[in-house]
């Protein structure tokens, strides 16, 4: 067995700062937008992953 911890340290609206809350079990954090579809579509409004990387001139076969 995982020894889970029973309070987790969180942010409260109703405090204004972060609180011990209780915790049943660690949950997984929502995924980001291109993980979960896994394309380029995702990628929609933000810089491309694939812009930075610098083109090889191509030989001219004449």
């Amino acid at each position: 067995m995982v020894d889970v911890p029973k309070t987790r340290w969180t942010f409260s609206k109703k405090c204004g700062k972060h609180q011990p809350h209780k915790v049943t079990q660690y949950e997984k954090g929502k995924d980001s937008l291109g993980v979960m579809t896994g394309s380029r579509v995702a990628m929609v409004g933000r810089r491309s992953q694939f812009s930075g990387k610098r083109l090889k001139p191509q030989r001219r076969l004449c």
